[in-house]
């Protein structure tokens, strides 16, 4: 257990950070889902849409240290290539 006063504000700082970024990379997960299901549907219009919001999401967590960049560019370049396939 932290002893001195600097130590046991770490831990709250630590905390609530750790809470946000929690949800950061949950709000991720979910706009990701919503993407796959998207793609499994085969409509092309709904992915499109899916896919501008989930890159937004991920492109904004890599910036708020959730991803690393590479990382989301990666998701982004893949995702994007299946939903051109959807198109032909």
């Amino acid at each position: 257990m932290a002893n001195t006063k600097s130590a046991k504000k770490a831990i709250r700082v630590m905390a609530r950070k750790t809470a946000i970024n929690k949800t950061r990379r949950s709000r991720v997960r979910t706009y990701l889902r919503k993407l796959e299901e998207a793609i499994e549907t085969a409509n092309y219009a709904d992915a499109t849409e899916a896919l501008r919001v989930a890159q937004s999401e991920l492109m904004r967590a890599s910036q708020k240290g959730i991803f690393n960049k590479k990382t989301a560019s990666r998701k982004v370049s893949r995702l994007s290539k299946r939903v051109k396939a959807l198109s032909a």
